[in-house]
C-alpha cells in the first residue's frame, strides 16, 4: 500500500530500474522531480558531489527506463555524477552513508553494485571500457549494450578521442551520450569546448530528421504517436556534429537534457535503430533544479554539509590554512618577483590553489583541461623555450602523464616543477583520489629532485627552492588539508639541495620522517620520551637526492632507524635502505624499519581513521620502535630491558 503521506510516492516504488520500464511518461517525469529532490535532501546531509548529479537526473531516469541495466552496461564519466543513479539501483538506503567508513562510494564501484559494471572516479576512460563490453557482448559474453555517458569536461581529454576513433573504426553497435553542461568543475576551456557550444547553430540535424521518419515502423503501437514530436524536434534543433560522424558515428542531437519526453523519444529511438556507434548529445545544466546551485560559480561541484533553504554550507571551525592556499599565494609571490614563472592546471585551479596566481596573472596561467598528458609535455616545451613552469596536479591524476615525465621531461633534463597536491590519503574521495605513488614513481628517475613539505612553512621553501632550481626537474609533494598552524614566513628561503635538518636531538632511536606526517612522529617521539626512550627526529625534505651525511649519521649514532612517508612501499624507505646497504649500516647491527602505506588498498573514511587503518599513528609507530628496540611490551622503558 503507498504512503499517501510521502514526499516520493513514485520513487518508494523503485527498488530497481525494472519499476521505471513499467511507469508511464508522465509518470517517469514526476519521478524525476522527486529523485532531484532526493539527492539535495542527501548530500545536504552527508556533503559531496552535488551539481554534476543534479544535472543528470532527468538523463538518468531515462536510461534505466530504456535500456535493460545491468545486462545493459551503463558507464558514468565522471562517475560523480552517479548519485541519481545509486537511488534508482537498490541503493537509496545507505545513501546516508555516502563517501563515509564503510559506506557507500561517492563514485561508481564494481564490488558495490552490479549495476556499476565499470568503476570511475577521474575521467574520460568510459567510451574505452564501453568498447570493451561491446566487443565482450560480440564474443558470445552475457552483456547486453554499453553506453558510455561521458561530460563534465572528461571529454576535453586525449583518452576519449582515442576511444572515439577505436569504437568508429570497430563499427560496431554502441551508445555515447555525450553529457554537454559547458563546465566540469571550473569553466570549460579549449576548441572542443567551443565547438561543441557551437553545435547550438547551424542547419538541422539530418541524422535525427531521418530518425523520426524511418523509426514509425519499428516502435511499439504505443509509442508510434510520439513520432511528430520527434519530427518537430529534429525542426527545432540547429546543429551538425560533424566531427563526431567523420569519427564514425551517427551522431544525434543536441537534445535538451531536462526535456524527458526528448530523452525518451531519442533513446528508445536509437536504441531500436541503431546498428554502429551512435554519439547522442544531450545538453544540461549542472546544479539543475536547486537555485544556491545554480546560482554558483562552481555550481556546487563539491560541497559539505548544507542547509537546503538557503543553500548555506556548514563551516569548519578557524584552523591553519591550507596547504593549497598556501601553495597558492606564495607561488604567486614567486610570480610578482619572477616574470618567466607560470603555471598549468588540468582543469583544477581552484583545487590546485593555482587559481590564486591567475588572479595577478591571468596570461601566465593555463588551465589545459581534463589533459594531464598535455599538461606535462607543454610544460615541458615551456621549459624548453626558458620559462619556470610550475605544473601543478594532484598526485593521483599526475600518474595519467606519468609516460610524459619520463620521455619529454626527465629524459631531457627539463626543469619543469611539479607541484603535486593530494599527496597521501585524502578522506571521503577514498582509494582513487589517494596520492600514494609519487615518491616511488618520480624518485626512480634519474635527475628528478623529490621534495616533500612536513608543514606549510616548509611548503613556501620549496616553492622558492623549486622556483631557483634550474638544473632539472623537481618535485614537490603535500596534502590535502589544514596545515600545522606554525608560523608562515614572510619569504620562502631556497633550501639546500639534497640537504634534510634535525628537528629534535636524542640517543636511542631516530625517527627521519619523509613529507607531512611529522607532526604524528613528533607525538611519536614525545611517547617514546615519556617511556624512557631518547628519540631524534630527522626531517629528510629530500627523497632525492638522499641526505647521506644526515643518513649516515643517524645510522651510527642510534641503535634502530624508523622512516615514515604517506607513500606506498618501494618509495622513500626504500631509497634509504639502499642507501644503509651501499654504507655497510646493516653490517653493524643496526636495526630499521619502514613505516608507509601497506601493500592493500585503504578504502574511505575520515584521513585519521585512514592512516591508523593503515598503522600510521602515533602509537603505531611508538610500538614500531620498542619492536626494533627490543623491548617486550610490559617493558616500562629502554634501562628496565637492560
Amino acid at each position: 500500500m503507498k504512503d499517501s503521506h510521502s514526499k516520493t510516492p513514485l520513487l518508494d516504488q523503485v527498488a530497481t530500474p525494472d519499476a521505471l520500464r513499467r511507469m508511464s511518461d508522465a509518470d517517469l517525469t514526476a519521478l524525476a522531480g522527486e529523485l532531484r529532490a532526493e539527492v539535495i535532501d542527501t548530500v545536504s546531509q552527508t556533503g559531496g558531489h552535488l551539481g554534476s548529479s543534479l544535472g543528470v537526473v532527468e538523463l538518468t531516469v531515462a536510461l534505466h527506463a530504456v535500456f535493460n541495466t545491468p545486462v545493459d552496461k551503463l558507464v558514468w564519466d565522471v562517475a560523480h555524477q552517479s548519485y541519481p543513479h545509486k537511488i534508482l539501483t537498490g541503493r537509496r538506503d545507505r545513501m546516508h552513508t555516502l563517501r563515509q567508513k564503510g559506506g557507500l562510494s561517492g563514485f561508481t564501484k564494481r564490488s558495490e553494485s552490479p549495476y556499476d559494471p565499470f568503476g570511475a572516479a577521474h575521467s574520460s576512460t568510459s567510451i574505452s571500457a564501453a568498447l570493451g563490453f561491446t566487443v565482450g557482448r560480440d564474443m558470445g559474453q552475457p552483456t547486453g549494450d554499453a553506453i558510455a555517458v561521458i561530460g563534465d569536461g572528461s571529454i576535453s581529454a586525449g583518452m576519449a578521442y582515442e576511444a572515439l576513433n577505436n569504437a568508429g573504426a570497430e563499427g560496431r553497435r554502441l551508445f555515447v551520450i555525450l553529457n554537454d553542461n559547458e563546465m566540469s568543475i571550473a569553466p570549460p576551456v579549449g576548441a572542443m569546448s567551443r565547438y561543441l557550444s557551437g553545435l547550438y547553430a547551424g542547419e538541422p540535424p539530418a541524422r535525427l530528421d531521418e530518425l523520426a521518419s524511418d523509426i514509425n515502423q519499428n516502435l511499439p503501437a504505443t509509442l508510434r504517436e510520439g513520432v511528430a514530436c520527434v519530427r518537430e524536434l529534429a525542426g527545432g534543433l540547429t546543429a551538425s556534429g560533424k566531427i563526431f560522424e567523420e569519427l564514425g558515428f551517427d551522431y544525434v542531437g543536441p537534445i535538451d537534457g531536462h526535456d524527458m519526453d526528448q530523452l525518451l523519444m531519442v533513446l528508445r529511438a536509437a536504441r531500436v535503430r541503431a546498428t554502429g556507434p551512435v554519439l547522442i548529445h544531450c545538453c544540461t545544466v549542472k546544479g539543475k533544479g536547486y537555485v544556491p546551485a545554480e546560482a554558483s560559480d562552481d555550481k556546487y561541484h563539491g560541497v559539505s554539509k548544507f542547509d537546503v533553504q538557503t543553500g548555506a554550507m556548514a563551516k569548519k571551525a578557524a584552523s591553519a590554512p591550507s596547504y593549497t592556499s598556501v601553495y597558492g599565494k606564495a607561488l604567486r609571490g614567486m610570480a610578482a618577483q619572477d616574470p618567466k614563472i607560470v603555471a598549468v592546471t588540468a582543469a583544477m585551479p581552484s583545487g590546485t590553489g593555482v587559481n590564486i596566481m591567475a588572479e595577478a596573472f591571468p596570461d601566465r596561467v593555463f588551465d589545459v583541461g581534463i589533459a594531464e598528458q598535455h599538461a606535462v609535455t607543454f610544460s615541458a616545451g615551456m621549459a624548453a623555450a626558458g620559462l619556470k613552469p610550475f605544473c601543478t596536479i594532484y598526485s593521483t591524476f599526475l600518474q595519467r602523464g606519468y609516460d610524459q615525465v619520463v620521455h619529454d621531461v626527465a629524459l631531457q633534463g627539463l626543469p619543469v616543477r611539479f607541484a603535486i597536491d593530494r599527496a597521501g590519503l585524502v578522506g571521503a574521495d577514498g582509494a582513487t583520489h589517494a596520492g600514494s605513488y609519487d615518491i616511488g614513481y618520480l624518485s626512480s628517475l634519474p635527475g628528478f629532485t623529490v621534495m616533500a613539505a612536513a608543514d606549510e612553512a616548509e611548503l613556501v621553501h620549496m616553492v622558492a627552492t623549486a622556483a631557483a632550481h634550474d638544473e632539472g626537474p623537481i618535485a614537490f609533494r603535500y596534502p590535502r588539508g589544514a596545515g600545522e598552524g606554525v608560523e608562515l614566513p614572510q619569504q620562502g628561503e631556497v633550501l639546500e639541495i639534497g640537504k634534510g635538518r634535525v628537528v629534535e636531538q636524542g640517543e636511542d632511536v631516530a625517527i627521519l620522517s619523509f613529507g607531512a606526517h611529522l607532526g604524528v612522529c613528533r607525538k611519536a617521539a614525545a611517547l617514546l620520551r615519556a617511556q624512557g626512550i631518547s628519540t631524534t627526529l630527522a626531517d629528510a625534505r629530500f627523497a632525492k637526492p638522499l641526505d647521506t651525511v644526515l643518513l649516515a649519521e643517524l645510522a651510527r649514532d642510534h641503535r634502530a632507524l624508523i622512516t615514515v612517508e604517506q607513500g606506498a612501499e618501494g618509495g622513500f624507505g626504500s631509497i634509504v635502505l639502499h642507501e644503509l646497504a651501499r654504507q655497510g649500516a646493516f653490517d653493524a647491527g643496526l636495526a630499521v624499519r619502514n613505516i608507509c602505506l601497506p601493500d592493500r588498498i585503504i578504502e574511505q573514511a575520515s584521513p585519521e581513521e585512514m592512516y591508523a587503518d593503515a598503522g600510521m599513528t602515533a602509537e603505531d609507530i611508538v610500538a614500531t620502535v620498542r619492536i626494533a628496540l627490543g623491548l617486550s611490551e610490559d617493558a616500562p622503558s629502554l634501562d628496565a630491558a637492560e
